[in-house]
């Protein structure tokens, strides 16, 4: 196996990633690397300094934190820039988007979802149980997820298919939490569509999420228009994107485990722990980014000011030290330290989301189709080419 400083441009890398961070940890604790953009970064692969540096105030979101203002002109940073949305903004800015966004995005109001999202799981089945196999990517683990946060946020059902053609550009080239974001025409055509939404909300308000965002008013602090549309951009994306792949690869997965899957299937109330079960294992997103704002060390491994560190979320919950047998599937082990949706103040906002839509789709997808089964060889499925996350472009099943 190539040396871990080359894992990213390895072929079986995306196949199966968790050797290549097996490898990585026994290394070290951090090692230099190159992603494939060809930025160099510093690698953190074990669970004990990923969850710490997750919470360290010294490794930021907001590049410009750790680098001097010159650098944000040669980058030419926009929407997706510096503390115009959650995802690049470090305290006090992010603090306050964070609070902004929670005051539309509570916990209660996604919980209220679980009857409407049970009914779009139920739909979907429908359209295609009489068929007797599917492609459970498009046809349930994509749509989920894309209907709800659409419908949240506004977006109407004719253009969902456009936002799945841009986000998935984005997410390819890497640019929601890329060192060198460039405008590309499929960003610059969501921020468009973006702004146009916002703007006949303003016109007209509905009751989405986008029309409580504009209307959002903590003490007098509201969010700018630059903010707002950052913040939609976010939502509609990571509000739909890690989902597919929980959904896609977790099935796989079960499929895969004959035994587990039988667990589950006989004991559909211990979906909670398999979700979270299944979140430490597939790991909808591999890894998140940070700076160091200041000369500092990571297991004794000395990190300039400046730095740009991969914190691999994915090696972390596949950790030896974390779980005793990482690679080992257990319908039973509910421990939620793992690092699925991160840790600290950039802990995943859409989390109760993401859980409720796993709830959701695995028990409809085992109560109506009992006899799923995977209609790939392994070796044939392909990953969609992403490095921040990762999951399938088709899982063909029977049924």
């Amino acid at each position: 196996m190539p040396a871990p400083a080359s894992m990213f441009s390895d072929p079986a890398y995306k196949a199966n990633p968790y050797p290549f961070y097996a490898q990585a940890r026994a290394a070290g604790p951090v090692q230099k690397t190159k992603l494939p953009n060809g930025v160099q970064v510093y690698l953190v692969t074990r669970y004990a300094d990923v969850q710490a540096g997750l919470k360290d105030a010294r490794l930021v979101k907001n590049i410009l934190n750790a680098r001097d203002h010159g650098f944000l002109a040669r980058m030419g940073l926009g929407v997706l820039g510096n503390n115009s949305n959650m995802l690049k903004a470090d305290p006090p800015e992010h603090t306050r988007l964070r609070a902004l966004a929670h005051a539309a995005f509570t916990p209660k109001y996604v919980a209220g979802l679980r009857g409407h999202i049970q009914e779009i799981a139920d739909h979907l089945l429908d359209g295609v149980q009489g068929r007797g196999q599917m492609d459970l990517i498009q046809d349930f683990a994509f749509p989920l997820p894309i209907t709800v946060i659409c419908e949240m946020l506004g977006v109407p059902t004719k253009d969902e298919a456009q936002f799945r053609k841009w986000s998935s550009a984005l997410i390819t080239s890497g640019l929601i939490s890329a060192e060198r974001p460039r405008p590309t025409k499929a960003l610059l055509q969501l921020i468009q569509y973006v702004r146009a939404l916002v703007a006949q909300r303003r016109r007209k308000p509905q009751d989405d999420l986008i029309s409580k965002l504009i209307h959002v008013d903590e003490g007098g602090d509201r969010f700018t228009p630059r903010e707002l549309v950052g913040t939609v951009m976010v939502l509609l994306i990571a509000g739909h994107e890690t989902t597919v792949n929980l959904i896609g690869s977790g099935t796989l997965t079960l499929l895969q485990d004959p035994a587990q899957l039988e667990i589950l299937k006989n004991d559909p109330a211990l979906i909670k722990p398999a979700v979270e079960e299944l979140l430490r294992y597939v790991n909808p997103v591999q890894l998140v980014n940070r700076y160091a704002a200041e000369d500092l060390e990571i297991g004794g491994v000395a990190i300039p000011r400046g730095s740009h560190l991969a914190m691999v979320v994915a090696a972390g919950n596949h950790d030896p030290a974390f779980v005793a047998e990482p690679e080992q599937l257990d319908m039973h082990h509910s421990d939620t330290r793992h690092l699925a949706f991160g840790q600290g103040i950039h802990y995943c906002l859409g989390a109760p989301l993401a859980r409720l839509e796993g709830e959701i789709a695995f028990t409809t997808l085992l109560r109506r189709l009992p006899n799923l089964r995977l209609a790939a060889e392994t070796d044939a499925l392909v990953w969609r080419a992403a490095t921040e996350l990762r999951g399938l472009s088709a899982l063909p099943v029977t049924f």
